[in-house]
């Protein structure tokens, strides 16, 4: 790439997880021509496996810069992953989840959007998606429209005309859309981490509602998902 090319890039703040619909977001993100700056958050999830998938992930694809913030959610509790509840393994059903965290990705986009502004970025990327999740009302289409509007408002940047853009380029993919898109970006799904409940032995579990979904979508893209699952 050459001087002029270099110069066209702009840097995106991308919430990183370490699960697949944040690596495979992160690498699209890439391809769109945005140099990455890598968040994640270390929120006391009883996952914490992810953390270190997500350095893995924003090493690989080449990540401008990574790091991860401690904002222990345990001392509110009130979710599978941050209290001492256990991780349903009946599969997904139609109400919200035990598995939610409370307000997680309101405060997560607050805090990338925060990233941002003192990056003099107006780019945040983010992994939700509608189509095929597991009931979190804070993945939904009108809520990422309403924090970009929020996120506008409230900051400097926003005061001064410069709004936020929050993208979220597999709001409308199911899990099988998002492995036929890490396949063709080259990626291995090993290398990221979606299971909420890890074995004594740190594999995924394969039961937990992540793991169904993820597996299934494969399953449906007829691709091969390189993780190793217990069950």
């Amino acid at each position: 790439m050459n001087a002029s090319q270099n110069t066209l890039r702009k840097p995106a703040v991308v919430l990183l997880s370490g699960g697949l619909d944040s690596m495979v977001t992160a690498a699209l993100a890439k391809e769109q021509g945005f140099d990455i700056i890598a968040l994640s958050i270390d929120y006391g999830q009883r996952h914490k496996r992810e953390l270190s998938a997500a350095q893995d992930i924003a090493k690989r694809i080449g990540a401008v810069s990574h790091s991860t913030l401690s904002l222990d959610l345990r001392m509110f509790g009130g979710s599978a992953l941050t209290a001492d509840i256990p991780v349903p393994k009946e599969g997904v059903g139609d109400d919200i989840p035990v598995t939610y965290v409370p307000a997680r990705n309101l405060l997560f986009l607050s805090l990338t959007v925060a990233c941002a502004e003192a990056a003099s970025s107006s780019d945040v990327f983010i992994g939700v998606n509608a189509l095929d999740y597991s009931g979190y009302p804070d993945c939904r289409p009108e809520f990422i429209a309403s924090f970009a509007e929020t996120a506008r408002l409230g900051t400097k940047a926003g005061v001064e005309g410069k709004s936020f853009r929050v993208h979220t380029p597999l709001q409308d993919m199911t899990k099988a859309d998002i492995a036929r898109v890490c396949a063709r970006l080259g990626l291995d799904p090993a290398w990221s981490w979606s299971c909420y409940d890890p074995t004594d032995a740190g594999t995924a579990c394969g039961t937990c509602d992540s793991c169904r979904l993820r597996r299934k979508g494969f399953a449906e893209a007829n691709l091969e998902d390189s993780t190793a699952y217990a069950a």
